[in-house]
């Protein structure tokens, strides 16, 4: 039977970025209090601590920061993961990894399901995919969730595409990407659906993602309409923008149905973390 998670001893990595902002339950950490790449460090804190459930966040996510870096991409990515799989492994713990659509190679306009084969093409897919492998191969109770292009935070810890975009309305047009589709994921309901999954216990792979496909162009032209701005949005290819790490196409679909459409998610999120800086 699963445990309640008020009764479980819950541990959660990387507790200070965007994702960890919106967990109220557990004990987070930071870079400060576990450093996820030095092995002794996690072995001192899981034997001091002894969680239960360990939620990974802690990562390196800056696509294009891995492709100039991969060193530390590896370091924190990889070497970090298995740090955190060993440790989980000798407490006998859950391990929640979480995971992304960059696992994909994202070459075709489809919906990648669970089951589909993984085959990244940046230096942050192939870390990602190589923290699912070390996942699924130590730690016998585990389970491994994917996203695909997350957003939440508010004005504070938003560093990402709609915080872009807002941060851009007073300028007469901005350019967006409408060559690839993706899924949006409101980090507010990627917690939730976490929460539903241990309750559950369930365990293997699962993607969450709030439900429908879209463009960044898409997404940018619903923000733009939700505020009812005038700014004109273009659309263009993604090579205007010369990004280093290559992008693919990024639609996630589940086997799970707990997840809202993006639409309502982007609303709920524009009126409520950002009414106070619009």
């Amino acid at each position: 039977m699963a445990m309640d998670q008020n009764q479980q001893k819950i541990l959660i990595t990387g507790g200070d970025g965007m994702v960890g902002s919106y967990f109220n339950f557990g004990m987070k950490t930071d870079k400060n209090t576990l450093d996820i790449s030095d092995k002794t460090s996690v072995m001192d804190y899981f034997d001091k601590h002894r969680p239960e459930v360990i939620i990974h966040l802690a990562a390196e996510t800056d696509v294009d920061l891995c492709e100039r870096d991969p060193s530390r991409a590896y370091n924190i990515n990889v070497l970090g993961t298995y740090n955190i799989a060993i440790g989980a492994k000798k407490l006998g713990a859950k391990m929640v990894y979480i995971s992304t659509t960059a696992v994909f190679d994202g070459k075709e306009k489809k919906i990648y399901f669970e089951e589909d084969s993984p085959n990244p093409q940046s230096v942050y897919g192939r870390t990602k995919y190589l923290g699912e492998i070390i996942t699924k191969d130590i730690v016998p109770n585990h389970l491994i969730v994917r996203a695909a292009w997350m957003f939440g935070g508010g004005p504070e810890k938003d560093k990402k595409f709609i915080a872009k975009i807002i941060k851009q309305l007073n300028l007469p047009e901005i350019k967006v990407a409408n060559d690839k589709i993706g899924s949006l994921t409101f980090a507010k309901d990627f917690v939730k659906g976490i929460q539903t999954l241990l309750k559950e216990n369930k365990t293997g792979i699962y993607h969450l993602a709030n439900k429908g496909i879209c463009s960044r162009y898409d997404i940018a032209s619903e923000v733009v309409k939700l505020l009812n701005s005038s700014i004109k949005v273009a659309p263009v290819s993604s090579d205007y923008f010369k990004l280093s790490a290559p992008r693919g196409n990024e639609a996630l679909g589940s086997k799970l149905d707990i997840m809202r459409p993006w639409q309502e998610a982007l609303k709920e999120y524009l009126e409520t973390e950002w009414k106070n800086y619009l």
